[in-house]
């Protein structure tokens, strides 16, 4: 039983270790930013228990071949649409408006954040199964209808921070797999309609309305609906070049900043690190992402290929969107900065996206045993 567990060396030796120490270095970056932001030890320490967990989960996706993951694509992408469902209709638990925890035990999971994996992998299987041909309307129609499903339910959550992050998924993997550029646009016009239904709906409150519109004129309302963008932005612009020094914001650490250290966590950076700060933790994402497009180029089949392009399009998103809304160019949603934010579901997903990138990446040659 044991043996099943051990990776052979020949298939160490194309793992792509930089990756992994990447990604320990983030968390624990973030661990401490958390710490620095709640003043306390506890989600310092979940968070970092977090990290351990995750990389026990990294090891056992490494073991085991990823075309066998293929195989039970539809499992696990059925079984994320039943987790949803009983998010949706029977378990969810309601926070800042939306339903997208369940709680089990002691421990809350997002439903969503796993769903996203599933997704990827059903939409890389399909296009592997369809030979890329993508292009024909009724392996188009296969595609979003998979994709469809995941995205409706969490829409009815609603959670519109991880709907994006989902559409971002679909649109980067049919980017790249050679979708028509006028089915492209015309499905951007297609999601314009679609958003402007939804608004219209009444499953966005008002209030969750004002919070995704507030950026957009972020000097009304300062001390309501852009409190949380205006202390973000007065901590980080105090941290100047250099920063304050760690555990020395006064914006974040005195919660001033609501949310720090989960969506807020980039305001934490530019405050206590400074500009410098934030753009060595820049860089460790851009090395990281570009590592992942490297394995996506390098895979040997298109199954390997497309699922790396949903996991680099899934960071790539989510950091815009997460940097941007902390510093008012785009609008606050629930999307965590990954890798840094606080948070299980977060943190062991993303872990997991980087391990099947590897387990990509380790088999992208023959090994002759």
């Amino acid at each position: 039983m044991l043996d099943k567990l051990k990776i052979n060396k020949k298939l160490l030796r194309e793992l792509d270790i930089i990756v992994i120490l990447l990604a320990i270095l983030i968390v624990v970056f973030g661990a401490l930013n958390i710490y620095s932001a709640t003043k306390g030890i506890n989600l310092c320490k979940r968070q970092l228990i977090w990290l351990v967990v995750g990389l026990v989960v990294v090891y056992l996706i490494l073991t085991i071949d990823y075309h066998l993951i293929k195989n039970y694509t539809p499992l696990i992408y059925w079984s994320c649409v039943v987790l949803l469902l009983l998010n949706d209709f029977v378990l969810g638990k309601i926070s800042k408006g939306a339903r997208s925890w369940i709680k089990i035990g002691g421990v809350s999971i997002q439903p969503s954040e796993f769903a996203k994996i599933g997704m990827m992998l059903m939409l890389a299987k399909k296009i592997d199964d369809m030979d890329g041909k993508i292009n024909e309307p009724k392996n188009l129609l296969t595609l979003l209808i998979y994709a469809g499903i995941p995205m409706v339910l969490i829409v009815i959550q609603p959670d519109m921070g991880m709907t994006m992050v989902c559409f971002f998924i679909v649109l980067g993997i049919f980017f790249v797999s050679g979708l028509d550029i006028k089915t492209i646009i015309g499905g951007l016009i297609s999601l314009t309609l679609l958003i402007a239904i939804t608004w219209n709906s009444g499953l966005i409150k008002p209030y969750q309305q004002q919070r995704l519109t507030s950026f957009l004129n972020p000097e009304a309302d300062q001390l309501g609906a852009n409190l949380q963008l205006t202390q973000s932005l007065i901590g980080i612009g105090s941290g100047g070049i250099f920063g304050k020094g760690f555990t020395q914001g006064t914006q974040t650490s005195l919660s001033f900043v609501p949310e720090a250290h989960t969506d807020f966590i980039f305001a934490v950076v530019g405050e206590e690190w400074g500009l410098v700060g934030s753009i060595v933790l820049l860089i460790l994402y851009s090395i990281l992402i570009f590592r992942l497009i490297k394995i996506s180029r390098t895979a040997k089949d298109l199954f390997g290929s497309m699922l790396c392009i949903g996991i680099v399009s899934t960071f790539l998103f989510s950091l815009l969107q997460n940097i941007g809304m902390t510093i008012g160019i785009m609008p606050i949603t629930g999307i965590t900065l990954p890798l840094m934010s606080y948070g299980g579901s977060s943190i062991l997903t993303s872990l997991i996206a980087l391990g099947l990138a590897l387990n990509v990446g380790m088999r992208r040659k023959k090994i002759n045993f």
